[in-house]
């Protein structure tokens, strides 16, 4: 496990200097709203794929302690970000508010899964808790479809650095570890 482990690390390290360099290049700034979404699908797409489909990755998602995945989710108290831009004028506030209350709210829940016991323990928790974070990062990406179809420049934060990363990097692996979890939960119960 140690040896996917490191392959894994390497694999996500590349993967993000190859998103901060498309950030530094501000190749990703003129994508439209479409692009931004295909993006995030085809990026959760191929993590997917590659964990069922590449050996090592496929290993290390079997067998990653739960709680990995699970922690991933505190990134998303950029839901605080969110709010600031919105105040600031910078981000569509019928985007920010929900989207960044809702980012909080799991991040926060994630913090409790992970510090109290009983709710780590707890096989039900977990998948309420996995449930209502997919939900809420798959309807973020489609507010931000349509605001950015709406008006295309008010989105522009998601496609500059540092908010850049969240369609090139990270969301696509949370949506994904929300698929990885359920997963696992499942063939913890039948096995």
């Amino acid at each position: 496990m140690k040896r996917e482990a490191k392959f894994v690390s390497f694999v996500l390290a590349a993967w993000l200097c190859f998103a901060l360099a498309v950030g530094v290049a501000d190749w990703f700034q003129p994508a439209s709203a479409p692009v931004v979404a295909l993006t995030v699908w085809t990026l959760t797409g191929l993590i997917l794929l590659a964990c069922w489909k590449i050996d090592p990755i496929s290993t290390w998602a079997a067998n990653v302690d739960l709680r990995w995945l699970v922690l991933l989710h505190t990134t998303r108290f950029v839901g605080f970000y969110f709010l600031i831009l919105c105040r600031r004028g910078e981000l569509p506030c019928a985007f920010a508010a929900p989207a960044g209350i809702g980012d909080i709210t799991v991040a926060a829940a994630t913090v409790i899964i992970l510090l109290v016991p009983r709710f780590r323990a707890s096989r039900r928790l977990l998948l309420i808790w996995n449930s209502a974070g997919l939900l809420d990062i798959v309807f973020v990406v489609l507010m931000a479809l349509r605001a950015g179809l709406r008006d295309w420049q008010s989105m522009a934060p998601l496609r500059e650095l540092p908010l850049g990363l969240l369609p090139t990097f990270l969301v696509p692996l949370i949506i994904a570890s929300h698929v990885l979890i359920f997963v696992r939960v499942a063939r913890s119960k039948t096995g």
